[in-house]
């Protein structure tokens, strides 16, 4: 039995060696809208407008709350309003359905990033709103998930879908 402690201990010394450490080169520090640009699997020239991916990278998790405006609750409405002011320069109504009033109508198929994406859901007016990123995505505040980015072709958002839409004014 002691011999095979002291095997065992004999066997745990070793020659300590110098260990090299190689130092990597830095990497680019990458901005939110890239790192953002990233996750969804978008590459830089499906991406348009950084302003906007960066503005909904900063967002991203906010909770929802009914009426909120801030960051730290906001509702589907607000969450486009600020969207729109700080990267378009736009100002929006207040409401989902007063912002749809104030929009050329488009088919779903020619929206381009920065449109508006209009829903109905268990209603028959405008009850929802968001943002159309590209293919098939958009960005808006859900009321269970907060702000987060959906697909067009998830079930639940095909059948409260009505309609995409321009700000006249944009």
């Amino acid at each position: 039995m002691f011999f095979c402690i002291l095997l065992v201990g004999y066997g745990c010394r070793h020659k300590k060696e110098s260990v090299k450490t190689v130092t990597k080169p830095k990497a680019e520090a990458k901005s939110g809208s890239t790192i953002f640009r990233e996750k969804m699997g978008l590459s830089s020239k499906e991406v348009r407008d950084s302003k906007l991916y960066s503005f909904v990278s900063d967002w991203y998790g906010t909770p929802y709350k009914y009426g909120g405006c801030e960051k730290t609750g906001v509702d589907c409405s607000c969450f486009t309003i600020n969207l729109f002011e700080k990267v378009y320069g736009k100002k929006m109504p207040r409401t989902a359905g007063e912002i749809y009033k104030e929009c050329e109508k488009l088919k779903v198929e020619k929206a381009q990033e920065g449109d508006l994406i209009f829903f109905k859901i268990n209603s028959n007016s405008i009850t929802h709103v968001g943002v159309y990123l590209c293919d098939n995505k958009f960005v808006h505040a859900s009321t269970t998930r907060g702000v987060l980015v959906n697909s067009l072709t998830e079930t639940y958002y095909q059948k409260y879908f009505y309609t995409a839409g321009k700000l006249k004014n944009k």
